[in-house]
């Protein structure tokens, strides 16, 4: 899909430079990859402490 965007031109090349990417297609795929791979890590990060586990998983898995 063709989509037009205003991106600064020295943040796209920093970013290809610090990605590696040949392309500037490359570079922004990665990091929109990237966002949502930390935006997943902290929302997964903020419920810790929030869910409780029993130990009888175990039970539970043979159970069946």
């Amino acid at each position: 899909m063709k989509t037009t965007l205003n991106i600064p031109e020295d943040l796209l090349k920093e970013a290809m430079q610090v990605s590696k990417s040949r392309t500037k297609t490359e570079a922004v795929i990665e990091g929109l990859r990237e966002l949502i791979r930390q935006r997943r890590i902290e929302r997964i990060l903020s419920s810790a402490g929030k869910m409780e586990f029993s130990d009888t998983w175990d039970a539970a898995r043979h159970g069946r």
